[in-house]
């Protein structure tokens, strides 16, 4: 087996791939994986999936990334469909240009990092399976309101799915052990490997003043962040209730949520309601520049989630920027930074919980890590150092 190499495109049939090219190694030694996901979606998980391709597919063995959404990114990806077609399409078309990407490219393995994708190939797989399990799919729905017939399909996914998985890799040990409650998965199919944090990314950002004036934002304000898919179980509504006290106490406190998603009107109804217009601006989407510039410029991050948070990208990306980070004892987020300082995991998950950490945190009450001593703790999730550690997963399951 030989590794795969971007070079351009080539077509087969209607279906225009990125051309390879062969050189040494695949297999054992540096297998070439097919990864299969969503770029459609936007947030920490599109980004690891990003990059994760991305640097995968410069190494040895080489990687392709199947996606629903756009392709020719960095030429390491393949869209297999577009996010408005119908599911019964998005499958159809999945499984059309698996079989016809198996037949041009020497694939060791195929790694999926959503079920749903996964599900229309598993007859036809010759070749290991490995799951990044980001998250309960099934579980995520009945948090944002799903019900009946849909949200058992989607648990009989997941269970088809993960029943012809050969490995597992979680982000974080809660989730791991989630992984084995719902769905019985034993240790030795399972590895722990943290989220990659592009920490090249974080290293010439400006003082926090350059980059409040970079973002418009004030400059003589103690100034909170968020970033967060504006959905129920990421604890948003919660932190604008947070915000009533903190005003109270701090009235020149301001407060930034950046994201996008089907709470975004009833979040703005919200700040209204409670008269916090001049303290909670909703930035909506923001680019990767403009993203690392507001770690920075804020003097205190904060992830609010109320359930299901594997590991919490936005956490690391913050320390990376030099900026603390207070998070809720949800998941995987107190692994992130807990090595770093305990006093950044908050008591609860509702309002008062995140009132009273953040109130402390602004009376120098409750002691917060430097900004150096905040990305010396990052590295620990840099790419370099996250890369090995997947390698070395992918080999054993190809071996």
């Amino acid at each position: 087996m030989r590794s795969l190499r971007s070079k351009g495109s080539l077509s087969i049939g209607s279906t225009s791939f990125p051309s390879l090219f062969w050189s040494a190694g695949g297999g054992v030694d540096n297998p070439s994986t097919l990864h299969i996901g969503n770029l459609a979606e936007g947030g920490g998980l599109e980004r690891y999936f990003r990059e994760l391709v991305c640097r995968l597919s410069r190494g040895d063995g080489g990687a392709l990334g199947m996606v629903l959404g756009r392709d020719n990114v960095d030429n390491a990806f393949l869209a297999f469909a577009a996010p408005h077609d119908p599911l019964p399409e998005r499958l159809y078309k999945m499984r059309r240009v698996f079989l016809r990407a198996r037949k041009a490219f020497p694939v060791d393995g195929v790694v999926a990092h959503f079920p749903l994708y996964a599900f229309p190939i598993l007859h036809r797989l010759d070749i290991p399976l490995l799951v990044h399990f980001h998250g309960p799919w099934a579980e995520e729905s009945l948090w944002e309101g799903g019900r009946g017939v849909s949200t058992w399909m989607k648990r009989q996914i997941e269970q088809w799915v993960y029943r012809r998985a050969e490995h597992f890799i979680v982000l974080s040990e809660a989730f791991g052990e989630l992984l084995q409650r719902l769905h019985g998965v034993p240790d030795r199919r399972l590895s722990v490997i943290p989220g990659g944090v592009d920490m090249e990314r974080f290293r010439a950002l400006p003082p926090r003043e350059e980059a409040r004036r970079a973002l418009g934002w004030p400059l003589d304000r103690p100034i909170l962040f968020t970033v967060r898919r504006l959905v129920p179980r990421m604890g948003l509504e919660n932190l604008i209730h947070a915000m009533e006290r903190i005003k109270r106490v701090y009235p020149d406190a301001w407060l930034a949520v950046a994201g996008r998603g089907p709470l975004g009107h009833t979040l703005a109804k919200r700040v209204h309601e409670r008269g916090l217009e001049g303290h909670v601006f909703l930035e909506g989407y923001l680019s990767e520049k403009r993203l690392a510039l507001a770690y920075r410029a804020a003097d205190l991050c904060v992830v609010p989630s109320s359930a299901l948070e594997g590991f919490g990208l936005v956490a690391a990306e913050s320390l990376a920027a030099g900026t603390p980070v207070l998070v809720t004892p949800v998941g995987g987020l107190p692994e992130v930074v807990g090595g770093l300082a305990p006093e950044l995991v908050l008591s609860g998950t509702d309002g008062d919980a995140l009132a009273d950490g953040i109130i402390e945190a602004l009376r120098g009450e409750r002691v917060l890590p430097s900004a150096s001593d905040c990305r010396r703790h990052a590295w620990s999730f840099d790419w370099e150092q996250v890369i090995p550690k997947l390698h070395r997963v992918y080999q054993g399951v190809v071996g």
